[in-house]
């Protein structure tokens, strides 16, 4: 690690000046960000738009539409996801936990404490760290940063992070270091990926274009 690390604020307010608010994450409903926190899982978005599209035309939705299908219909509407039998068996898992625990109320759900909230999407088949996060952060509005690939790879770039550096470790290194408002985390990680998928690529990054690239310049 770098001794002398700048504020991850400055990070923040100079992607924010250089790309502008991001607009992330588009959904129209809490639900739909949650299936698209499944949808997501080992593909790219254009793959989830299609899905989440699809949904719509056949009218699955919302949660009670997905509680009630079979899950074999779920898997034809979702398949340009790719894994899909997966994730409908993933969805109609997590829309049995909220029926159970909360008689099918995302809002008495997204209503426990951070911490504990954090902890039940764990147990529910088919959330990691990374969808819980997003669920909580995107959908609940709870102050929780998620971290993907390209978190990881720009931090360990930046010497902020070493390779072996696990979830838990960076998610809590921005939770440790910026005040917990959700929608500075919300922006913030919609920067970072504009900014992995631009420029901090995992092969010939373009350091010298990338909005960051004057933090490594300065040696930091």
């Amino acid at each position: 690690m770098r001794g002398t690390e700048p504020p991850l604020i400055e990070y923040f307010d100079t992607l924010y000046q250089a790309m502008g608010p991001q607009g992330w994450w588009p959904a129209e409903t809490p639900f739909e960000v949650v299936v698209g926190a499944f949808l997501t899982q080992g593909t790219g978005w254009k793959n989830v738009e299609l899905a989440i599209q699809a949904l719509l035309d056949a009218r699955l939705l919302t949660f009670e539409a997905i509680e009630k299908a079979p899950v074999e219909r779920i898997e034809r509407v979702i398949r340009s996801s790719g894994y899909f039998r997966q994730k409908a068996r993933k969805l109609k898992a997590f829309c049995e936990f909220v029926r159970r625990e909360y008689n099918g109320s995302l809002d008495q759900l997204f209503d426990e404490p951070t911490a504990e909230l954090r902890r039940k999407l764990l147990n529910v088949f088919g959330i990691g760290p990374e969808t819980a996060d997003t669920i909580m952060l995107y959908a609940a509005g709870h102050p929780t940063f998620v971290v993907d690939t390209y978190t990881k790879r720009i931090l360990v770039r930046h010497g902020w992070a070493d390779e072996k550096a696990t979830y838990d470790q960076i998610r809590e290194k921005f939770e440790s270091r910026l005040p917990p408002q959700p929608r500075l985390f919300n922006e913030f990680h919609a920067l970072i990926v504009n900014i992995g998928k631009n420029f901090c690529h995992k092969q010939r990054p373009k350091c010298s274009e990338c909005p960051l690239g004057c933090f490594l310049a300065e040696g930091r």
